[in-house]
């Protein structure tokens, strides 16, 4: 069976991304949105977030590094499930406009996590 490592797809009227059927077992944990390193998005499995990144993002309280990787990442982060009928969650806006996102995204799958970007 083949991975799927990018899709594009058009959001809904209520700002609403559809996952691929063959990709939502991914996300049954739940998905979490982050601003990524440039005007882009991260979009990770819950599951992902919580054994990667997170361990990542706890540190030294005065380590500049770990705390300049907490900002980029917690700033309007979100977390939701997908609608299990068909496979949607919600962007919020001020992510939407972070990445220059009107209604056409790009998912590209970038190891265990996929970045948004506009198309």
């Amino acid at each position: 069976m083949a991975t799927i490592d990018y899709f594009e797809r058009k959001l809904d009227s209520k700002r609403r991304l559809s996952i691929p059927t063959e990709l939502r077992h991914e996300f049954a944990s739940g998905v979490v949105v982050t601003r990524g390193f440039k005007k882009y998005l991260h979009l990770y499995p819950k599951l992902v977030w919580e054994q990667e990144v997170e361990p990542h993002l706890v540190g030294n309280i005065l380590d500049e590094t770990t705390a300049d990787l907490n900002v980029q990442f917690r700033t309007g982060k979100t977390e939701g499930q997908i609608d299990l009928k068909q496979g949607r969650f919600t962007l919020e806006q001020h992510l939407l406009d972070y990445a220059g996102i009107k209604h056409n995204v790009i998912a590209i799958r970038a190891g265990k996590y996929w970045r948004l970007i506009a198309k």
